[in-house]
């Protein structure tokens, strides 16, 4: 990366790889895979019990999500096959190499009883996750905090191997930490200055989320909505229009990811859907208005760094559905591609705030799927208002008549009262299970 550019842009730049990273299946399965595999790293022999212990929120989106490549749902498919067939190198791509007689051990593991996955009490974390792997009398303790592949602690046979020494929050330690002075209007202007070289990078998102997404439309997977309404565009139930597509293409891309396709998401802040949503938007549109490669990057920046700005204000895993915050970037991508000025950016991501904030997270599962088109069809209809210099007003609701201000009173509704409401839901969800 040149040393010429501004300081601040090389933080949006470091901020963007560091959030925006390929992720084979649901992240929070994938956490306890991987903690799994690391630990089965530090053992010698074939792996012969596994207990884990996760966070509340943790198990609220691993209960009800296929891991790739298994056909099942849940927590112990994914740590017993991070354990015998995981790539503990692979961050996220985690089980990206997991074989077909990895994957016969594991169910063999889990049909004996030897997989116990329970939840962390008390716990104050948000993302945490504990594995313990035996290997016969050998065993090693693994412990991820704070992020999806954040470890802080690696323990083999009673001795400490690994300890994490970094304080969170230092602004070298944490790439995010620009964000808390950081305002969207910069965001754009980084945007439009920055030198193409310097960004090129995140078009890997498109191609890796519009590959999920054809994927997807072969209505294989989840809830196939995204092959369902193609289907019935087809019957003439729906208009063949951009904003179809966008609804289409970016459901059909969720559909394959929630629903186990073995092809890794460009993952925004830590989830697939995140990243589908902040990419598969923008695709369509830079196809319509044919954008060029640089034009597209440039968009795609803007998406997934505002997806990144507001997610940042949010805890990691909340009540509030995160698709629709990064639903609020495509808007920001889109609305750049179609009009360019920084009030339509704005009053688009108003108007959704508007509209979908109620969205709850009930856990990952084939829905997520629904609710990334709902919240995709909010973004375009949101643009579309913009485009026309119309707009939820600041008098109405928790919408403010400044856009950062708007951000930060939903964001504090996600931080402060829906921690209840996320309580709740994880209660309703343990009781299906118990």
């Amino acid at each position: 990366m040149s040393e010429q550019i501004n300081p601040l842009w090389n933080h949006f730049i470091r901020a963007v790889q560091e959030e925006v990273k390929p992720a084979l299946g649901c992240t929070e399965p994938v956490s306890l895979a991987l903690a799994c595999a690391i630990a089965a790293e530090q053992l010698p022999g074939e792996v012969t019990q596994i207990d884990a212990w996760v966070s509340p929120n943790l198990m609220k989106n691993g209960l009800g999500v296929t891991v790739p490549g298994t056909g099942m749902v849940g927590l112990p498919i994914a740590a017993a096959l991070g354990a015998i067939g995981g790539n503990a190198q692979a961050g996220l791509e985690v089980l990206k190499d997991a074989s077909g007689d990895a994957l016969a051990k594991a169910k063999a593991l889990l049909q004996a009883g030897r997989v116990q996955v329970k939840l962390q009490e008390p716990c104050d974390e948000i993302l945490y996750s504990r594995a313990s792997v035996h290997a016969g009398t050998t065993s090693a303790m693994v412990t991820i905090v704070g992020g999806h592949t954040r470890v802080v602690e690696i323990v083999c046979q009673g001795e400490t191997r690994f300890v994490l020494n970094e304080q969170p929050g230092e602004m070298g330690c944490d790439p995010l930490g620009v964000f808390s002075h950081t305002t969207l209007s910069q965001i754009v202007e980084f945007v439009e200055q920055v030198p193409f070289d310097a960004i090129r990078f995140i078009l890997e998102a498109a191609r890796l989320n519009d590959a999920l997404s054809r994927e997807g439309l072969s209505g294989k997977w989840g809830l196939h909505i995204g092959a369902t309404l193609h289907k019935q565009r087809a019957r003439g139930w729906m208009a063949q229009d951009i904003g179809s597509d966008i609804v289409i293409r970016t459901s059909a891309a969720s559909d394959a990811r929630m629903g186990g396709a073995t092809l890794p998401a460009m993952s925004n802040s830590g989830s697939g859907n995140q990243g589908i949503t902040a990419t598969m938007p923008v695709v369509v549109v830079a196809e319509y208005v044919q954008a060029d490669d640089e034009r597209l990057a440039r968009a795609l920046m803007l998406s997934h760094l505002a997806a990144i700005y507001i997610h940042y204000q949010l805890p990691r895993l909340s009540a509030l559905c995160a698709a629709t915050t990064a639903a609020m970037g495509a808007a920001a991508g889109m609305a750049w591609l179609m009009d360019g000025r920084y009030q339509t950016i704005a009053m688009a991501i108003g108007s959704m705030i508007g509209d979908v904030s109620g969205i709850i997270c009930d856990g990952a599962s084939n829905s997520c799927a629904m609710k990334v088109s709902t919240s995709v069809g909010s973004a375009w209809k949101a643009v579309m208002m913009a485009l026309d210099d119309s707009a939820v007003t600041g008098n109405e609701g928790i919408v403010a008549h400044d856009v950062e201000q708007s951000i930060a009173n939903l964001c504090s509704l996600a931080c402060r009262s829906m921690q209840a409401t996320d309580r709740q839901i994880i209660e309703i969800m343990a009781s299906k299970v118990s």
